[in-house]
């Protein structure tokens, strides 16, 4: 904390932010220390930073991740009953993923098989999920395994309750037929490169706010590909998202609403999104890559009004 003030930090009451500091982490307040600091000076602050600036970050952050993961939960579980959905009507098998015919790499298949095994036989050497307590009952798999013998892995609306979004990612994009794909895509409000696409920045997403990382401004390395189709929901406004946004949490957030639009359009997700931005500085908004009148694009005007 002494550091901190060498450098030009306003500490108005030390015992709370000796509070903070050993409670949060100052490895984790550090990032947002950074868009307060002096231009070309060694760490130093701009003059009139104060530590409530730097924890208003911080708490900022942590809305944005908790409101993003709400959203990233709802596409989860949307792509999670698509796959299932069509591939158990298409093929007439609830255990279609079993079949190595309808995967690409039979190794990758393998390996799925192998995850789904071992999460069986996790669940069967743990301790029976029904207790004394009439309120707790078996999960869905665990009445699974100790009910059929055959076949010896669940269906597959069980099977992908198992798997991670980053193992969901590599289901989807292991599937053979593109046929298959599209369907999955189509019923979510997109189209099979779209879906691929974006799954594979979810998965990035989700980690860093699982992990509670910061959010706001990092740069993901990942980013949604942006639609060319008509029919997949996207900002309406001619150079609504100017390419410096591209890079940035923006198209993110884009995507989002625009998978939300189908499978829940009458979320006030926008809304939430919206009372949380307007109140930002022009800095948050520049780090996350969206433009000051962004709300006025039909897209999302329409859920705003």
């Amino acid at each position: 904390m002494s550091r901190l003030e060498e450098r030009g930090l306003t500490i108005a009451d030390r015992d709370r932010t000796r509070r903070y500091l050993r409670h949060i982490g100052y490895f984790r307040l550090s990032p947002c220390t950074i868009p307060f600091r002096s231009p070309g000076t060694d760490h130093l602050f701009r003059d009139g930073t104060s530590f409530d600036d730097v924890l208003d970050l911080y708490v900022f952050d942590r809305a944005l991740r908790l409101l993003v993961m709400d959203a990233l939960e709802r596409v989860e579980v949307a792509v999670r009953a698509a796959v299932t959905d069509h591939m158990s009507t298409a093929y007439g098998d609830a255990h279609w993923y079993m079949n190595a015919e309808h995967f690409r790499d039979v190794r990758m298949h393998a390996g799925l098989l192998q995850i789904v095994r071992k999460s069986c036989d996790e669940r069967l050497r743990g301790a029976p999920d029904a207790g004394e307590d009439a309120l707790v009952h078996r999960s869905a798999l665990e009445h699974y395994l100790t009910t059929y013998d055959e076949p010896e892995v669940p269906p597959s609306w069980l099977m992908l309750e198992a798997l991670t979004i980053g193992q969901l990612d590599s289901l989807v994009g292991n599937l053979k037929r593109r046929s298959d794909r599209s369907a999955i895509a189509a019923s979510i409000g997109l189209n099979e490169r779209v879906l691929t696409s974006w799954l594979r920045s979810y998965v990035r997403v989700r980690n860093i706010c699982a992990h509670h990382g910061r959010l706001w401004n990092v740069g993901l390395g990942v980013y949604p590909a942006i639609p060319t189709s008509q029919t997949v929901s996207w900002l309406e406004a001619p150079g609504a998202l100017p390419r410096r946004s591209e890079k940035r949490l923006y198209p993110v957030l884009i995507s989002l609403q625009s998978v939300l639009n189908t499978i829940s359009p009458h979320s006030g997700w926008s809304r939430r999104l919206h009372n949380l931005l307007v109140t930002r500085p022009l800095m948050n908004l520049t780090g996350m890559g969206v433009p000051a009148s962004w709300a006025d694009d039909g897209f999302w005007a329409r859920h705003l009004e």
